[in-house]
């Protein structure tokens, strides 16, 4: 028996597993947008998965800045193509000519752009479980993140995660307060293709999804 053949009490049915588990197959890291305006209807029904998501010490951290202005933009845009000129110049020879032919931001097409923020200062929660682990809460934030992913797919919405950025820089140009910590600026739109069941970096070459989990006992 696999642990796809195990029902427990309180279980979703298979169809719904099934579902599931290929809704978590065709999330991917959308990089190419169409233009097409998002239902804001659609958009709040997705961002408000972060009302759903755990927290360390229920102190719900996520502070999220939406990047509307033509001014804040191309901040943005300007700060990620710096970065990956400069990420570039660490590649050489076959990797560089591969990282160059990547495309690592969908910020000049998506419609919808988000500055994701932990706030390191918040009270909420009382300190609990953040003691000892603070990063804690910036993990909170990311699960959160990963709902709205999920739930974005969901209604046919990609998103896609710029890490190639200078958070600092990112903070002084969005005026993002003091004691709030960069998790991710986040673009959003229709993708151009939305059954893609391969990531982006595994068909140019970069990178191999493993073939399988590992699980080391101690």
């Amino acid at each position: 028996m696999t642990l796809r053949d195990t029902v427990t009490e309180g279980a979703f049915p298979e169809g719904f597993r099934s579902e599931l588990d290929r809704l978590m197959r065709l999330r991917r890291d959308v990089r190419r947008f169409r233009t097409d305006p998002v239902d804001e209807a659609v958009l709040a029904r997705c961002l408000s998965a972060f009302s759903l998501a755990p927290s360390v010490g229920l102190s719900e951290p996520w502070r999220i800045l939406r990047i509307t202005s033509e001014v804040a933009r191309a901040a943005a845009l300007k700060n990620f193509e710096a970065a990956n000129a400069e990420a570039l110049q660490g590649y050489s020879g076959a990797q560089a000519e591969r990282y160059a032919g990547l495309k690592l931001s969908g910020m000049r097409e998506a419609p919808v752009q988000l500055a994701v923020y932990c706030d390191d200062t918040t009270t909420k929660g009382h300190g609990l479980g953040a003691g000892s682990m603070p990063e804690m809460r910036r993990y909170s934030v990311v699960s959160a993140i990963t709902l709205v992913w999920l739930a974005l797919r969901a209604e046919g919405l990609g998103l896609g995660w710029v890490s190639v950025l200078d958070p600092a820089q990112l903070n002084r140009d969005l005026n993002a307060p003091e004691g709030w910590q960069l998790v991710g600026y986040f673009c959003i739109g229709h993708p151009e293709v939305t059954e893609v069941d391969t990531p982006e970096l595994e068909q140019k070459g970069w990178e191999s999804r493993a073939a399988s989990l590992v699980i080391e006992t101690r």
